[in-house]
């Protein structure tokens, strides 16, 4: 904690000589550009201002940090990233842009969210926002071990380094501004149930879904209060989707017909359950704090049970192979065709959404949530 305090209230100030006017304007002309919303599609109430989106979380929101590791959670290769600009494999879980690309692309921000681990990630982008998460993370932080990914919980100390980084370029008053007026989104917790709970018996000897799900809300909570400790004002807390209704779950648990498993839906609703409770608890005791519990749940269950109503074919298959199984390792271009028109599909291979899917849902929280938002 008291390397936290540290950071947040004593980062260290880079200074730069006198004899540097040149690169201070430079600066300066780049936190101006970056942080103006000039071509939002979505309309923020008067005198608003995101300069960036900085994100937490799991595969959903991966953009590559988990490229150099050593993991199975990982896709930079084909087809993954078939649809991304210029058809190149990011280390994104899907066939194209993730919800966070969507969302800093509806707010005028920037394309795409990259990710803060990318070797080649530009300089100018801290100014706007990173992604840390990692696929595969997990809320409990020793979930985590299953597929060798970040933890939510150390996803913190890039946050760290990335504070320091932003404080050389921009100095201490325009990062706090920064973060201060930021959207810190999180989005974690299918990981714990779905590759945990319910796929380790050592986990269930520990453990019964009532108590492993509320120590995942708590652990949500306290990682949303030590955002605020770090001077994040703005913070979107996502609940689990419908885990068991994902490809790969229902050719796993689902019985012969592949039905939805409702011990696997059930697990993510008493999650979210208390997840927002707690979020709720803790929004009215952090003062000058926009804290929001955010459902996912319901926006992709509504796509899965009545896809046609939104354009989709098919719901329960993924795009990626034979649709059943495939996913990271197994969605590839040597075993692996991939269906023609990704738009048809909800989910790009058998665990995450294509981008047509995301799209629908982003749209559908920024018309409920957006008000809350500022």
């Amino acid at each position: 904690m008291d390397r936290r305090r540290s950071i947040h209230h004593h980062i260290i100030s880079y200074l730069f000589p006198s004899s540097s006017s040149i690169l201070c304007l430079c600066i300066s002309f780049l936190v101006l550009l970056f942080t103006t919303n000039t071509n939002a599609l979505v309309k923020l109430p008067e005198n608003t201002t995101v300069p960036a989106i900085i994100v937490f979380g799991d595969s959903i929101v991966d953009a590559g940090n988990n490229d150099d590791l050593i993991t199975e959670a990982r896709c930079d290769y084909p087809p993954y990233g078939i649809d991304f600009d210029g058809g190149v494999p990011t280390g994104r879980f899907s066939n194209g842009k993730v919800p966070t690309d969507i969302l800093a692309e509806e707010l005028g921000i920037k394309p795409t969210i990259p990710a803060y681990r990318d070797p080649n990630l530009r300089q100018e982008d801290l100014l706007t926002g990173v992604t840390f998460a990692s696929g595969g993370a997990t809320v409990v932080s020793f979930s985590a071990e299953v597929s060798l990914s970040t933890a939510v919980s150390q996803q913190l100390k890039f946050f760290e380094e990335y504070i320091e980084k932003l404080n050389g370029m921009v100095g201490q008053e325009r990062t706090t501004f920064i973060i201060t007026n930021s959207l810190f989104v999180i989005i974690c917790g299918s990981n714990d149930i779905a590759n945990n709970f319910f796929s380790l018996p050592t986990t269930q000897l520990q453990y019964n879904v009532a108590s492993f799900t509320a120590l995942m809300a708590d652990n949500a909570r306290s990682f949303a209060r030590t955002l605020y400790q770090y001077g994040a004002r703005r913070i979107l807390m996502f609940g689990a989707p419908p885990i068991g209704c994902v490809p790969s779950q229902r050719t796993v648990a689902g019985g012969p017909t592949r039905d939805c498993v409702v011990r696997f839906n059930d697990a993510c609703k008493l999650f979210n359950a208390k997840l927002s409770a707690n979020i709720d608890g803790s929004s009215r005791t952090l003062q000058d704090t926009t804290l929001i519990y955010i459902d996912i749940y319901d926006p992709l269950l509504d796509l899965i049970l009545y896809p046609q109503q939104y354009g989709f074919k098919v719901s329960n298959l993924g795009c990626c192979g034979t649709g059943f199984i495939e996913v990271t390792a197994l969605c590839n271009n040597y075993t692996a065709a991939v269906c023609p028109v990704r738009s048809d599909y909800v989910f790009w291979d058998s665990f995450h959404p294509t981008e047509t899917a995301y799209r629908n849902i982003v749209a559908k929280l920024l018309q409920r949530y957006l008000n809350r938002f500022f």
